[in-house]
Parts: C-alpha cells; structure tokens; sequence
C-alpha cells in the first residue's frame, strides 16, 4: 500500500473516530450551536424592528437579511471551540501520546480531528440557515455561482479557525483552558459588523471591528447572498483564510510533532 493511501486509510479512522464521540456526546456540540441560534430569535423577535432603523428602516424582514450573514459565521466560530476542547482531553488523558507510539500516519490524528471539525462547522451553518430561512431571510438574486462561493467561504473559514483551535488545544493543559484560551473565536463576531455597520460604531471603536477576520469575511458572504458591494472585502477575507489556515497548520504540526514533556 501506498504512503499516500495508508494516510488516506488512517486519517479516515481518525474522522471516524471523532464523528462517533460527536454522536455518543452531543451535549458540547449542541451547547455551541444554541449560542448562534438563540442570538438569532433574540435580536429578531426582540431587537429587530429598533435595529432596523440604524439599516435605514425596511423594519424586522430587512434586520434578518442582515444579521443571517454574520450568524452563519459565528457559527464556524463557536464550533471550532468543541475542537480545542476535544483536541486538550486527548492531550490530557495521554490518547494522542499513545497514537504518537502506533504505527500509523501521525498527522492523521490531527486531520482527523480538523475534518471532522469542519464538517460539524458546515453542519451548524445548514442548522443555524434552516432556522434564518424559518424566521424570513431570503437570498436576494445569488446566481449558483454566488451560492456555491459563498459555500466555498464557509469551508475555508471553518478550515482556518480550526487548524488555530487545533493548536489552542495541544498547548492547553487541560480542557477548561482550551476552552477559554478558544472563546474570542465567539466574542470576535460580536465585535464585528454582524450585527451593526462598522460605519455607526463609536470612531474609536472602529478599527477594531474592521481589522478583524469575522469583518470580511461577514461583507462578502453578504454580498454574495444579498447582492450587495463586496469591494475588496472579497480580497481581505480569503487573505484571513489563507493565512489563519497556514498559521494554525504549522503551529498545531509543529507543536504535535515536538517530542513530549
């Protein structure tokens, strides 16, 4: 067998592997999706109509098309913390010291843990879209290209955020710290333009809402829903990715491959 199918064939035991811890425990998975959905209803059913008038009016249906964008992205956000949570307990119930002895692929284990983090990231974003579409946001004229680069964001942002939590997770002690050392992949959005434009924040407030990944990355996914500007917004998103994927990818691979303590 090839170096490349016994990878293949390892990696894939290891998503299987933490697909099956999903199922048996769900609680954490589902803890951090309720974060998104709750704030969706919230600021709908609560806040939308006195939120609208900061959009220029256009009332509850004109604040869903707006916040859905950002939900969708604080989702990948709060997802990925499960996986510096689940990647700390591995540390520190010595599984991955004991996969650092077997004769497998030995980046398979964090491949496993990164896809199948990805794929709960997408899962959440289809759950966290079924209830935006429930409570009355419509995609304004997207053309299937549109739809499928918007698809095409979330998967590298997902990806991104969870090569950085794979690594939160292997320089934490235990997984309380990998979870808090995680928690500003959720605060971030809401210091974003998720929820307001950065442009009716505080002056001073500002740049810290703009030089942010959630920022752009938010704008293009809503341009490419509600067909509105992108801009350069487009640029600054995938340059987020790209460079938070390569960050967390050599951080977590190097931090794995350092013989232990």
């Amino acid at each position: 067998m090839s170096t490349f199918a016994l990878a293949a064939r390892d990696s894939a035991t290891m998503l299987r592997r933490n697909l099956l811890h999903v199922r048996r425990y769900p609680s954490l998975t589902l803890n951090l999706l309720l974060t998104p959905v709750m704030l969706l209803l919230l600021f709908v059913y609560v806040f939308g109509d006195t939120m609208s008038a900061g959009l220029g009016g256009g009332g509850r249906s004109a604040y869903v098309a707006y916040i859905v964008p950002g939900l969708l992205l604080m989702t990948v956000g709060s997802t990925v913390v499960g996986t510096a949570v689940s990647v700390s307990t591995d540390m520190s119930e010595g599984v991955i010291a004991r996969f650092r002895t077997m004769a497998i692929h030995r980046p398979s284990v964090l491949v496993g843990h990164v896809a199948g983090s990805v794929l709960r990231s997408v899962a959440g974003v289809v759950l966290v879209g079924a209830v935006g579409v429930a409570v009355g946001f419509r995609s304004v004229g997207a053309s299937a290209v549109e739809w499928l680069a918007a698809f095409g964001l979330l998967v590298l942002f997902a990806l991104a955020l969870t090569w950085i939590a794979v690594g939160m997770g292997l320089v934490s002690p235990n997984a309380e710290a990998a979870g808090n050392s995680a928690m500003p992949l959720i605060l971030l959005p809401l210091l974003s333009s998720a929820f307001v434009p950065v442009d009716s924040m505080p002056g001073w407030f500002q740049p810290v809402a703009e030089y942010q990944p959630f920022t752009p990355a938010i704008e293009t996914l809503r341009g490419l829903l509600l067909g509105t500007g992108i801009g350069h917004s487009g640029w600054l998103a995938l340059a987020w990715c790209l460079g938070l994927a390569l960050l967390g990818y050599r951080w977590s691979t190097a931090t794995f491959d350092r013989d232990p303590k």
